[in-house]
């Protein structure tokens, strides 16, 4: 299977303050972590969505432009829906394609590899998630048979619609508590960087 990925980057991180894309944790930002996990988990087709001050972000991803694609959704403010649309249009020649948020605190390259497992190994399974107690995470794989369905969404219709619409053809795997974190605050932003700072602590002992 040829595997893809767009990165949502276009939001104005309106309730950060400040372009949360950029905040860095583990010494690099939240945008750069998410393109390296995609990278060593052997994802080769990666486009990143672009709109709100598209120049902060084109500027910290410089050096991987080439392997990376820029995408340019005009109708950012429209969310996440018209992004992934936007990107997926770019990529739509892959068999399946993860939808990643650009903020997410951890990719986790081993995650990305057993979901692309699942969805090889069974072949009704249209959509894999990841979860954590029971609750469904990011980022989400889907199958090139759903292109299509997405790229039709219009006016308030999102992503959790195609998902709801095939629910019976929804894969999971079970994953770490990351996968179900997001960083949309200053405060989010001090717990989850503790929290890795702690976890690598651990790690090191």
């Amino acid at each position: 299977m040829i595997i893809g990925s767009v990165v949502l980057a276009a939001g104005k991180s309106e309730r950060m303050k400040q372009n949360k894309l950029l905040l860095c944790i583990n010494g690099k930002t939240l945008i750069e972590n998410v393109l390296d996990a995609l990278t060593a988990a052997d994802i080769g087709e990666q486009v990143v969505v672009l709109g709100y001050k598209l120049d902060e972000i084109v500027e910290v991803i410089k050096p991987r432009l080439g392997k990376v694609k820029i995408a340019l959704n005009l109708d950012f403010e429209k969310g996440m829906t018209s992004s992934f649309q936007t990107g997926l249009m770019v990529i739509s020649h892959v068999d399946a394609v993860f939808l990643v948020l650009g903020d997410e605190p951890i990719l986790d390259s081993n995650v990305l590899a057993m979901m692309v497992q699942k969805m090889e190994s069974n072949s009704e399974a249209l959509i894999v998630s990841p979860i954590h107690d029971g609750k469904k995470g990011h980022p989400l794989l889907f199958s090139r048979q759903l292109f299509g369905e997405i790229l039709s969404l219009s006016g308030t219709q999102t992503i959790r619609d195609i998902v709801q619409s095939h629910t019976d053809q929804l894969a999971t795997i079970e994953a770490p508590s990351w996968v179900t974190m997001r960083i949309d605050t200053p405060e989010d932003y001090a717990r989850i960087s503790n929290l890795v700072k702690n976890s690598r602590k651990i790690e090191d002992t």
